[in-house]
């Protein structure tokens, strides 16, 4: 949920303001959002990107609603990190000796934030599901197949999406927004993704959010938006340039189908950060999308698109029930 994660970072924002935690009654460092968190199950474990999914509940809850807690390891800050592997109070114990090389266990003082929580609380069983294992299939979308059975059924299960338009009239998040082009038909707003820190560059991730309304998905492009996709590519980069002296060379620059959301919005991430979802199987990159759509204005509408589902996905259903799956 950028993606969704702004819909997460709304609902720790909520839940927090519930609990009666707040800036001025409390050290923000000290504070325990998690405090009273009852674990049920670890709903997904990935541990390429250091990433554990967890649900649970809050045992002050009454109403005992499902909590899903994301915690992912933070990439490393030189500097900091050097400060507390030489510090007096580390430890270190040896696991491994051979020759030159040798392993240790590295205990630091706890004055460094080693991982990131976002929390979505309520949590759906939507959410749920969107954040458990499940197994993965292949589906080639034809425009044929879009009509008769993925459009209708993203239309009828897709998430509230009233956390962006918060986010476009500067309800919630305005001051995390990098850049603003405010033009409704071209214009978009460029904010950071929560997966970031917005301090480590080399895991850079921002979003650029279209302020036209109407646009669910790159089903929807024609020649009419090129405008608006030059607009988003080159204040995007130039946005990100100015504030993080980052050339466009460094970036990859791709929207997502299926997108987790349904309002256009485009990823920017650094070459070096495997965001998920930057596979072959998911992302188009944006100047291929503008390639596309100069060649043949009605391109997306035509092309075949090939993605995956998973066998939780109401899509996943859908396709299972029109005999997609069948041998």
């Amino acid at each position: 949920m950028a993606a969704p994660v702004e819909l997460e970072g709304a609902a720790l924002a909520e839940n927090t303001k519930k609990r009666k935690l707040s800036d001025e009654e409390t050290d923000k460092t000290s504070l325990n959002v998690f405090q009273g968190f009852r674990l049920e199950k670890v709903l997904r474990q990935d541990h390429k990107h250091k990433l554990v999914t967890l649900l649970g509940k809050f045992a002050d809850d009454k109403e005992k609603k499902d909590a899903v807690v994301l915690l992912e390891r933070l990439p490393f800050e030189a500097t900091q990190i050097v400060e507390a592997l030489t510090s007096d109070d580390s430890r270190t114990k040896e696991t491994l000796k051979n020759f030159i090389y040798s392993t240790h266990s590295v205990f630091t003082p706890r004055t460094i934030a080693d991982s990131k929580a976002t929390l979505i609380f309520p949590a759906t069983s939507k959410h749920i599901d969107k954040y458990s294992d499940h197994e993965a299939f292949v589906v080639r979308e034809t425009p044929e197949l879009y009509r008769s059975v993925t459009q209708p059924c993203v239309d009828a299960s897709q998430f509230s999406i009233q956390w962006v338009h918060n986010i476009l009239e500067k309800k919630t998040e305005a001051e995390r927004i990098v850049f603003e082009d405010p033009n409704p038909e071209t214009g978009f707003i460029l904010l950071p993704d929560m997966k970031w820190n917005r301090s480590d560059l080399s895991s850079l991730y921002l979003v650029a959010i279209v302020h036209q309304r109407g646009l669910n998905s790159l089903r929807d492009l024609r020649s009419d938006h090129l405008p608006l996709l030059r607009n988003i590519l080159e204040k995007g980069k130039k946005a990100i340039l100015d504030q993080f002296s980052i050339p466009s060379h460094q970036l990859r620059i791709y929207l997502h189908y299926q997108p987790s959301y349904t309002h256009l919005h485009v990823h920017f991430t650094h070459l070096q950060f495997e965001a998920p979802g930057s596979d072959c199987l998911r992302a188009h990159v944006l100047e291929d999308v503008i390639d596309n759509l100069e060649l043949d204005g009605e391109f997306y509408s035509k092309k075949t698109l090939v993605y995956t589902v998973r066998d939780s996905d109401a899509l996943y259903k859908a396709y299972k029930a029109s005999g997609y799956f069948d041998e």
